[in-house]
């Protein structure tokens, strides 16, 4: 069979990076993407009784902690871009437990959820937001160039996407703990995220690894990457 095309930038220029006992991992020579081809992803089914064993909810506050791991550099971008409540926002793949929708909006910002599973709302994709956030879900989606296009398509001029999910590692891929979650599917890099800073005209602010700021600036194209 020929090497599947990248699902991020669409490229041919694949090759395989790593197999194990279960599954393979292409990488994009392009964006860098690291990425488990379709025959091996699991069915929505089985996808969804992962994601039901989830406790997460607003109460938690080991989970709040962790999640203001992206909220506290992302409030304060959008204090530096003025984005002040009650700006709106999305939170996209808010998971059974909606979590850091409910932390933004007691900073004061109205928030709007989307979820495959758990709140499926297509309406909500066809509004526009001031920013957008997404907490451990970039790594399941199995379409991301389709996906990360209706999100830059939802933010509006001067917005900021703010993604934790967790970067590949300089070395030792096979023994990364991100790779044995059967719901892992799709792996960025430094890189990958740079490919998209590049693509939608945003500056790219790679902080922790595994938070990364894609802000879009209304008044020019530049790209600083910090």
């Amino acid at each position: 069979m020929p090497p599947p095309d990248c699902p991020l930038c669409k490229s041919v220029q694949t090759k395989l990076h790593y197999q194990d006992s279960a599954r393979a991992y292409w990488r994009c020579t392009n964006c860098q993407l690291i990425f488990v081809p379709a025959e091996y992803h699991l069915s929505e089914s089985e996808e969804q009784k992962i994601y039901d064993q989830h406790q997460n909810h607003p109460e938690d506050e080991g989970y709040r902690r962790f999640l203001n791991r992206l909220m506290a550099p992302l409030l304060a971008e959008l204090k530096e871009l003025a984005i002040a409540p009650p700006a709106q926002g999305l939170d996209f793949g808010s998971g059974p437990g909606p979590t850091l929708s409910v932390m933004l909006e007691e900073a004061g910002y109205h928030m709007a959820i989307y979820d495959h599973f758990y709140a499926h709302r297509p309406e909500v994709l066809l509004q526009h937001y001031d920013f957008i956030c997404s907490t451990e879900v970039w790594e399941h989606l199995s379409q991301p160039g389709r996906v990360v296009e209706q999100l830059f398509s939802c933010l509006k001029p001067n917005g900021i996407i703010g993604i934790m999910t967790k970067r590949i590692p300089s070395d030792d891929f096979g023994k990364w703990h991100y790779i044995k979650d059967p719901t892992h599917i799709t792996f960025f890099a430094d890189k990958t995220f740079e490919y998209l800073a590049k693509k939608y005209h945003c500056e790219l602010r790679l902080l922790t690894n595994d938070v990364a700021l894609l802000i879009r600036h209304a008044k020019h194209d530049m790209i600083k990457l910090c």
